[in-house]
């Protein structure tokens, strides 16, 4: 069984406090991009000893095979319900290190795929539950449509936000910026907007009020991502940020970009890619 799983951006991301478990507490807009990492899983005969043999190409990840969330999300399932031996493949587009979500959406894939292949009937409430025990921005990926995040990202709410037809320039430079390095440089404050209020029809005022708390010191520390920024604006986007904590940078436009972008010119360039966005 084959699985496509998406990443996301952060349209606005607000850290408001610092939790007594370690994490802090957010406000966020999630919003599905369709860039996708593929996941195969196949049954594979029982008499092997490692019941989840995984295997990846594409982009290389720092994890070895056994922390990948894509086992350890079959192994979470195996607890409850005796899985059967799997051979699993993912094929990796999403870069890493870079406020995506690549790891989580990969992760809550093999949830549903395992739930559909297996048939273990879990309801999209249980999902929900096991992807919580994943990681943050997980459970946003057993569903995949725009909504609200708070808490420490697990707490939901659908929105109306609506980008269809716009188009989206991904770009990652060849940065990667751990979340630990990203908390680590901001000071937790109350939000200046909520983002339930958002609403495509002011989308070119956006800048003038949506922000993302990680820009401020990442800026300071690593020029190159206010100069992307900047150049996005300056090639015709409506919105442009940085999502969540890592080194990506989007600008939303209102045509598809042109390829006069030289984003070549810039030795740490790594990645760029144009989609359009859907709902």
């Amino acid at each position: 069984m084959i699985a496509f799983a998406p990443c996301k951006i952060n349209i606005g991301l607000h850290i408001t406090a610092k939790r007594t478990d370690g994490y802090h507490e957010l406000h966020s807009l999630f919003y599905p991009v369709p860039l996708h990492d593929i996941i195969e899983v196949v049954e594979k005969n029982r008499d092997i000893d490692e019941k989840c043999s995984f295997t990846s190409t594409g982009i290389k990840t720092d994890a070895n095979n056994q922390n990948n969330l894509c086992v350890k999300a079959y192994q979470l399932l195996d607890n409850d319900f005796n899985l059967p031996p799997v051979l699993m493949h993912l094929h990796k587009q999403i870069p890493v290190g870079a406020g995506l979500g690549g790891g989580s959406s990969d992760a809550s894939q093999v949830l549903k795929i395992l739930n559909e292949k297996f048939k273990l009937n879990l309801s999209t409430e249980a999902l929900l539950n096991y992807a919580a025990m994943l990681g943050s921005d997980c459970p946003f990926f057993i569903k995949s449509i725009p909504q609200i995040a708070t808490g420490r990202g697990e707490i939901l709410n659908d929105t109306a936000l609506d980008l269809k037809g716009y188009y989206l320039l991904l770009v990652k430079p060849d940065i990667f910026i751990s979340t630990k390095e990203a908390y680590s440089l901001v000071v937790p404050k109350p939000p200046q907007f909520n983002l339930i209020h958002l609403k495509v029809s002011d989308i070119a005022n956006w800048k003038n009020y949506i922000v993302n708390d990680f820009e401020k010191a990442l800026f300071t520390k690593y020029p190159l991502l206010k100069e992307i920024k900047s150049f996005l604006y300056a090639s015709g986007a409506v919105y442009a940020a940085m999502s969540g904590s890592g080194s990506a940078l989007y600008g939303i436009f209102k045509r598809e970009p042109e390829g006069f972008i030289p984003f070549s010119n810039w030795d740490v360039y790594s990645k760029k890619t144009t989609v359009e966005l859907m709902t």
